[in-house]
């Protein structure tokens, strides 16, 4: 399977007369597919270290090893294209997959869906082409063009039941792991 031309990726910077300019026009860091994942198609868009962040300097933070989470007190953005389940679900290898974005799923129990994970992040995101459920513990939302989420640190995965690829847009920022109840 080949990504789809992902949306145009701006960045801006400021000149030496402290005026506003281009600094980045493309579509972000190359697609690097998943295997291990079944075949996700994941595009890096920006990442940041600290907040608040530092807009200084021209490197393109998105050309970076690629990870679940962010950094402490970070964020990421990126695209994620998810094949259908009929496709993903054949080839993937979820703890392997986990493993090397450095996530342990080891702990977790009773999974309704082979991606389930859970992060310490709050993940800001929007679906931009196609559709998906959002799958957590106790129930499914099916998810379509323009639909968003605000996934607080808890256990989830996606699930593509349609035909077509689904393409996500992320914004994950680090955030304090939430807390079991007993």
């Amino acid at each position: 399977m080949t990504a789809k031309l992902t949306p145009k990726r701006i960045v801006t910077t400021q000149n030496a007369n402290g005026r506003s300019t281009v600094l980045i026009e493309d579509h972000g860091a190359p697609p690097k597919v998943l295997s291990k994942a079944g075949g996700l198609i994941l595009t890096e868009l920006w990442e940041t270290k600290a907040n608040p962040a530092d807009n200084s300097g021209d490197k393109d933070l998105a050309r970076k090893e690629q990870k679940i989470e962010p950094d402490l007190a970070g964020s990421l953005f990126r695209l994620i294209e998810y094949p259908p389940d009929s496709i993903r679900l054949a080839s993937m290898d979820p703890l392997a997959h986990f493993d090397s974005m450095g996530v342990d799923t080891r702990q977790d129990i009773a999974k309704r869906h082979p991606g389930m994970h859970k992060t310490d992040t709050i993940d800001y995101a929007v679906i931009v082409r196609g559709e998906i459920y959002a799958v957590l513990d106790d129930q499914e939302v099916l998810m379509k063009q323009g639909d968003c989420i605000v996934q607080r640190g808890t256990h989830h995965a996606w699930s593509n039941k349609s035909h077509e690829p689904c393409l996500i847009a992320f914004v994950l920022l680090s955030a304090q792991p939430l807390q079991s109840i007993s």
